[in-house]
């Protein structure tokens, strides 16, 4: 179904904001590798839902999302996952201000070899200062092929 501001003529999103999307992931993986979780929930509004198949998350403090993402870092750091790598699938913008995005997230260890990969899905948002945040975050198969990940390394 087309979104109301392609109805009434065509979306208007500022191409330049558009393609901020791709710097965004960019310095989203340099947090994710520094394990820099301030960093990482400064990426995302508040609120904010995280789905899965397993879960839906809303997390309506800074705090608790970050507290997420250490839970994820330690996960990283147990496993000697070093570096991340966003490849953008497709980018939609939904409205003047919101967007679509699918990606594929490639980790590596320290060696880059690849560890193993997951998509996601996000709805991405500019806030007043005109900055991309992510609203709702969807996990299309991170946990299974975590999981499968891990049970081939025993």
């Amino acid at each position: 179904m087309p979104s109301f501001a392609a109805i009434k003529g065509g979306i208007e999103m500022n191409n330049g904001a558009f393609l901020q999307i791709n710097e965004f992931f960019e310095r989203y993986a340099t947090a994710l590798e520094s394990f820099d979780t301030k960093h990482m929930s400064l990426h995302y509004s508040i609120p904010c839902t995280m789905i899965s198949d397993d879960s839906t998350n809303l997390f309506t403090e800074a705090s608790k999302l970050e507290g997420l993402f250490n839970q994820g870092t330690g996960f990283y750091k147990q496993f000697g996952i070093a570096h991340a790598r966003p490849e953008i699938w497709s980018k939609r913008p939904i409205s003047d201000r919101v967007a679509q995005v699918k990606l594929r997230w490639q980790y590596y260890d320290v060696l880059k070899q690849p560890v193993y990969n997951c998509d996601y899905f996000y709805i991405m948002k500019l806030d007043k200062n005109n900055q991309w945040k992510i609203e709702l975050s969807v996990s299309v198969n991170e946990k299974e092929n975590m999981d499968k990940w891990i049970a081939e390394k025993k």
